[in-house]
């Protein structure tokens, strides 16, 4: 039996943010509290938004100082504010930090507590409430959190999560229109992120052929657009296939899961602030490819999906030709292929190491065990610049 977990209601295509009026009244608000950044208020998407809700008699309130990787005492910071502010709609606007922001304060409205006794990995209570009604409006193409049950938040020197289907939304608008404005850099890494969320989920011990079909289609939309995404933000060809490649690789990773790329990443962000986006993009090439002996035929796949044949390459060779594929790709968009290009330590190496193996939750989906002494050689081969 095969089990797929879907928000309740999704929307995707080109302008439909006209359905937001519709589905808010469907949910009964009177007042709603908009959570989004600081630049999204400065372009007017935030005013826009709240301009629709008082055309149909819904008052809002505007909470704007997300930050990029949110730390713990944000979440908790917007969380009081939440609950002070007798909302009965919360609406996420922006890239995945918005979201997984707005996940988070919908559903501690009305939750006991404090955020950090929840968290996966130093928590010890479960939520119990499912909250206010929430609607995700994804202006990036790339996290999938509109459509997953996670929240991701920074520690002192790592990230940990809270997860739980209380954190699902109630209604995803995936409109490809709100993405023209995402400027290159952020293009190319939250690009790289879905990619990552369809590769991995795709060699996942947790794939399904529900998942894996969603995957490769993913794959299939992103690596024929993403470049041309970064070059000129207003193809609204390539904007709507990265649109539609983020949201099926967020429900592929959702239901199978990611592994190692992102557990290697987390300590990226929590240590020195690296965007998600750029550090899954720097780990990748070295990730997958110290795990390609336990994934060749799906590396295989992968390696047709972005557009390739292996019509005379050994299944081998056709993995190989794959990870060489995945690196030049990330090169092209314009993100650094070391860690050293990020101005990372050596001696920064041993603390990578301890916090990357915290991370079970993730490694645990690897199709190759990821011990210790293999995780000190993926941060190595990065640190160095040397794929496998």
């Amino acid at each position: 039996m095969i089990k797929t977990t879907f928000v309740g209601k999704n929307y995707s295509g080109w302008g439909c943010l006209s359905v937001l009026a519709e589905e808010v009244q469907r949910l009964g608000a009177k007042k709603a509290l908009l959570i989004t950044d600081p630049f999204l208020r400065r372009n007017g998407m935030a005013d826009n938004i709240a301009a629709r809700l008082k055309d149909i008699g819904v008052d809002s309130v505007i909470y704007d100082e997300v930050a990029a990787e949110p730390p713990l005492a944000l979440a908790q910071s917007l969380v009081d504010f939440t609950r002070a502010q007798a909302a009965d709609l919360v609406i996420g606007l922006g890239g995945g930090s918005a979201l997984d922001l707005a996940k988070l304060a919908a559903v501690f409205a009305e939750q006991e507590g404090e955020v950090r006794e929840y968290l996966n990995l130093s928590g010890s209570k479960s939520l119990s409430t499912r909250g206010l009604p929430k609607i995700m409006i994804p202006t990036t193409s790339g996290t999938g959190s509109e459509i997953t049950n996670i929240s991701v938040l920074s520690l002192e020197s790592t990230k940990d999560v809270i997860a739980h289907d209380f954190l699902l939304a109630d209604v995803a608008i995936v409109d490809p229109e709100l993405t023209v404005s995402v400027p290159p850099r952020v293009t190319a890494a939250t690009g790289i992120d879905a990619l990552t969320h369809a590769v991995e989920s795709y060699v996942s011990i947790h794939a399904n052929p529900v998942t894996e079909a969603l995957s490769l289609q993913a794959i299939r939309l992103i690596s024929r657009s993403l470049r041309t995404a970064v070059q000129n933000g207003e193809d609204r060809q390539a904007r709507e296939d990265m649109s539609y490649g983020s949201y099926l690789a967020g429900i592929a990773f959702f239901n199978a899961g990611v592994a190692g790329v992102h557990a290697l990443a987390y300590p990226l962000g929590g240590q020195f602030h690296i965007a998600h986006g750029e550090s899954n993009a720097v780990l990748l090439p070295y990730v997958m490819g110290y795990i390609a002996s336990a994934c060749e035929k799906r590396l295989k796949d992968i390696y047709e999906a972005m557009g390739f044949s292996a019509a005379y390459l050994s299944q081998s060779e056709a993995a190989q030709a794959c990870i060489a594929r995945l690196e030049e790709l990330v090169k092209d968009v314009g993100i650094p292929n070391s860690l050293q290009a990020f101005d990372i330590p050596e001696s920064a190496l041993p603390s990578l190491v301890a916090d990357g193996c915290k991370q079970t939750r993730l490694l645990a989906r690897s199709p190759m065990p990821l011990q210790e002494a293999d995780i000190a050689k993926i941060y190595r081969a990065a640190w160095e610049g040397k794929t496998f």
